[in-house]
C-alpha cells in the first residue's frame, strides 16, 4: 500500500444507511460497521483528507412517513436524528481503528456532535481528523444526496463518493434486472435526462452547476474505495464531459 499514491487530497463519501444493515433489515451489523471503517482508515492512511455523509434509512426513512401516520416535516426530522445515530456509530467504529474523528451535525445537539460550521469542518481535515456529518442538510424535503453534495462544496472537496451495494449506476436495478445496462462514464446531463437514480436530482444538478466530479462504486468489494482515491478506474464517473 505505501507504492500506491491518490489522486484526490481531500474527498467527500457519501453513505446510505442501508449500507451498514448487511443482511439485516433494520439497524447497523457491527461486522459490516467495521469493514466500512476498515476500508475509510485505509484511505485516510495514505494521506486523503476525508467527510463523509452517512444517511439513516437503516433506522427511519422520512419519505416513509405515511406508513406510520406522520407528517413529512416531522417524518424528516426523525429521519435526521437517524443519521446522527449512525455517524456516532461510524466515528467511534473509525476511532477504533486509530482514526481520529468529529461528528458534526447540522441541528445543534452540543453535548452529542459538534455544530456544522464549514470552516470548522475544513480545520478538522487539515488537522488529519475524519469528519462524519449527520443531520443531513438540517431541513426537510431534501435527501442526504443533496447534502452530501451541499458538503462536498462547502469543504472544497475534489470529488463527491457515492457508495453503493452495485458496481455503479445503470440503466435498471441490476439485482431484480440482470439485463440491466452499465454506464462506466457518464456526463450530467445523461444522468438527468435518463433519470437514472442513484442519486436524487436535486444533487445531480448542484453537482453539475458547480462542476463536481461524481464517482458511484459499490463500496461493498474490498478495495474499491483504495481504487477510487489512488484513480484506478471503478465503478461509474459522472462528469460535465
Amino acid at each position: 500500500m505505501n507504492d500506491i499514491s491518490p489522486v484526490f487530497n481531500r474527498v467527500l463519501l457519501k453513505l446510505s444507511g442501508e449500507a451498514l444493515m448487511g443482511s439485516k433489515s433494520f439497524g447497523i451489523d457491527p461486522s459490516i460497521l467495521a469493514d466500512v471503517a476498515a476500508e475509510v482508515a485505509s484511505v485516510h492512511k495514505l494521506g486523503v483528507q476525508v467527510a463523509i455523509m452517512i444517511g439513516g434509512g437503516n433506522i427511519f426513512r422520512g419519505l416513509q412517513s405515511s406508513d406510520y401516520g406522520v407528517e413529512r416535516v416531522a417524518a424528516d426530522h426523525m429521519g435526521m436524528l437517524a443519521t446522527v445515530i449512525n455517524a456516532i456509530a461510524l466515528s467511534e467504529a473509525l476511532r477504533r481503528v486509530d482514526c481520529a474523528t468529529r461528528v458534526m451535525t447540522a441541528i445543534e445537539m452540543i453535548k452529542i456532535a459538534e455544530p456544522y460550521v464549514s470552516e470548522k469542518a475544513v480545520d478538522h481535515l487539515l488537522n488529519n481528523r475524519i469528519v462524519v456529518f449527520g443531520g443531513g442538510t438540517g431541513n426537510p424535503f431534501f435527501t442526504t444526496d443533496t447534502a452530501a453534495t451541499l458538503r462536498a462544496l462547502e469543504i472544497d472537496a475534489e470529488v463527491l463518493l457515492k457508495a453503493t451495494k452495485v458496481d455503479g449506476v445503470y440503466d435498471a436495478d441490476p439485482v431484480s434486472d440482470p439485463s440491466a445496462r452499465f454506464f462506466s462514464e457518464l456526463t450530467y446531463g445523461e444522468m438527468l435526462k435518463g433519470n437514472l437514480k442513484v442519486m436524487d436530482m436535486t444533487a445531480v444538478s448542484l453537482a453539475m452547476e458547480h462542476k463536481l466530479p461524481v464517482v458511484v462504486f459499490n463500496l461493498m468489494k474490498k478495495g474499491n474505495i483504495i481504487k477510487v482515491v489512488t484513480g484506478e478506474k471503478t465503478g461509474t464517473s459522472v462528469t460535465g464531459e
